[in-house]
């Protein structure tokens, strides 16, 4: 009985160093956003972008729904990091995301997103327009 405790341990071990080397693959990139945005309680937004991943540079489309109180239009650059990718195509996805901002002229933005593959993204950026918001969105992103 001891011999198979002692043999389980030892996988239950190998799993999860396994599953831990499997997370250190992971790799970060950069990414940059520019995102056009308006509506009227329910609004969308719209634009385009660019991943720096492992040297190489991958087109980026993105495009989402508002659904709140929002009002008015802006233009956001997001610049930042995206990490626990693999490949490039890991950042394609949805992201969501609850939260509130007032633009009006310029304003700064900060936001931690992630995807359901686990992409992470940290941006950080600009916002220049008329533009208020409490809100439910989401943002997709697809590689071009």
């Amino acid at each position: 009985m001891k011999l198979a405790s002692t043999f389980r341990a030892a996988l239950v071990a190998i799993a999860a160093l396994a599953g831990l080397s499997t997370a250190a693959q992971a790799d970060s990139g950069f990414v940059t956003l520019t995102i056009y945005k308006a509506g009227w309680i329910i609004g969308g937004s719209g634009g385009s972008g660019v991943l720096n991943f492992r040297g190489r540079n991958y087109g980026l489309s993105t495009g989402g729904l508002d659904y709140g109180l929002v009002f008015g239009g802006s233009k956001t650059v997001l610049r930042g990091r995206v990490s626990n990718i693999n490949r490039p195509s890991d950042v394609a996805g949805v992201y969501g995301a609850a939260g509130a901002g007032l633009a009006l002229g310029a304003g700064a933005r900060a936001i931690v997103l992630t995807n359901q593959k686990g992409a992470v993204l940290e941006l950080t950026g600009h916002q220049v327009g008329l533009m208020a918001n409490a809100d439910l969105s989401g943002l997709a992103i697809t590689m071009r």
